[in-house]
């Protein structure tokens, strides 16, 4: 339709949709699987059970640069292009990098290649889809009923490992103009979400254009809260992270902003993230991210401290997100876990605001709390850390 406005993003994305489905019936596209959250379903060929692991994952990459993407603290590829093929999963394999790719007839013959650890749907079915012919122009998003049919499908093909639905930023945004039709439906996300073993979503609030979104990083939670909700504990949810360009030549997200964007979401119950670093402006780039020195320090590093507090993350069970400051002027978010006799309180502001929260830590008495990579020590008096927080800062506390 004339008024639907896509940005570089959704456009290509519903290109690679279209291709997919072309090429590759059905379609999907995916994320991992954590072991402790939601109670679960185990896959026989799913992702590693260990609770030291953590899905990070890269989007629609060449498997060549899979290598340099371990080496960066990936552990899971989202997407191929035109796949799966033999070359590419060789290439995967040797650089122990596992996949979640779309299920074909083609796919299929590789079903017994542990490397590939879920299958996935077409991406954003929630999007209003482009139209094939020369007048193109777009359509309503693919009804829910056809997504639940296709999961059942690839389910019956090989019920050992999960499927993965990626959705749009509607989940997050209700008015999301590129929901066409169904711009205002957010109803829909409870349908959609039955045709998935695990499913995500896509907002970038650092370098989206409309003005409703752009700067607000609390967006992304918001997005993972409500699907967490919807799925009551028998969907595992995960969520993609703006980490390029993207299509707009003059933003990029930040070391920090990514690093918040990852924290709100993994208190609010994400359990897998997976980074965009397709870069359209200021000319097509791929993999952006390993051609950015500076980006790529910043989330290598975010990457490794996720991962050495996976086993905390991956502590059975979603916490309840508790909030400190609501009636003021912000809000901090933070969960509180226990792993190995150490009391972990995660912390992160929410809305822009800088802020003095109180944080309770479940505990009655005075204790030490070292903030992590912070080189700094707090104390919980009578179970209560008092800490200040910048616009959108993370706070990571563990109890000596």
């Amino acid at each position: 339709m004339d008024c639907l406005r896509r940005n570089p993003v959704s456009t290509f994305k519903s290109f690679l949709s279209v291709l997919l489905v072309a090429v590759l019936i059905p379609i999907s596209i995916a994320h991992g699987q954590a072991l402790s959250t939601p109670p679960a379903k185990v896959w026989d060929r799913g992702l590693s059970r260990d609770p030291n692991y953590f899905p990070i994952a890269v989007w629609l990459q060449d498997p060549r640069n899979a290598a340099a993407y371990r080496k960066a603290g990936i552990n899971l590829y989202v997407g191929l292009w035109n796949g799966p093929s033999e070359e590419q999963l060789k290439a995967l394999a040797a650089a122990k990098m596992p996949v979640i790719c779309s299920q074909s007839t083609r796919a299929l013959q590789f079903k017994e290649n542990p490397i590939i650890v879920g299958w996935m749907h077409g991406d954003e079915p929630d999007n209003a889809q482009e139209l094939p012919g020369p007048k193109k122009g777009y359509g309503p998003p693919i009804p829910t009923e056809r997504i639940i049919s296709q999961y059942e499908r690839i389910k019956s093909n090989d019920p050992s490992r999960p499927v993965m639905l990626n959705l749009g930023q509607g989940v997050a945004y209700d008015n999301y103009i590129g929901r066409g039709v169904r711009r205002n439906h957010p109803e829909d996300y409870a349908e959609y979400i039955k045709g998935s073993d695990i499913v995500s979503f896509d907002i970038y609030p650092v370098v989206n254009e409309n003005k409703e979104v752009a700067g607000k990083l609390e967006f992304v939670p918001r997005g993972v809260e409500r699907l967490r909700k919807l799925g009551n504990g028998e969907r595992i949810v995960w969520n993609c992270i703006e980490a390029s360009h993207i299509g707009e030549a003059d933003r990029i997200a930040t070391p920090s902003q990514i690093r918040s964007e990852i924290w709100m979401s993994i208190i609010h119950g994400s359990r897998g993230i997976i980074y965009f670093v397709h870069q359209f402006s200021p000319k097509f780039v791929e993999a952006s991210l390993l051609s950015n020195p500076e980006l790529l320090a910043g989330v290598t590093e975010i990457n490794r401290e996720v991962a050495e507090l996976a086993a905390v993350i991956n502590e059975p069970g979603i916490p309840e997100v508790k909030k400190s400051g609501e009636k003021q002027s912000g809000t901090v978010a933070y969960i509180t876990r226990q792993h190995d006799k150490a009391k972990y309180v995660f912390a992160t502001q929410m809305d822009g605001q800088s802020q003095k929260a109180m944080m309770e830590t479940g505990d009655s008495g005075d204790t030490t709390f070292d903030v992590l990579g912070e080189n700094r020590s707090v104390q919980a008096k009578s179970g209560i850390i008092e800490d200040e927080f910048k616009p959108y800062a993370v706070h990571l506390y563990r109890s000596r």
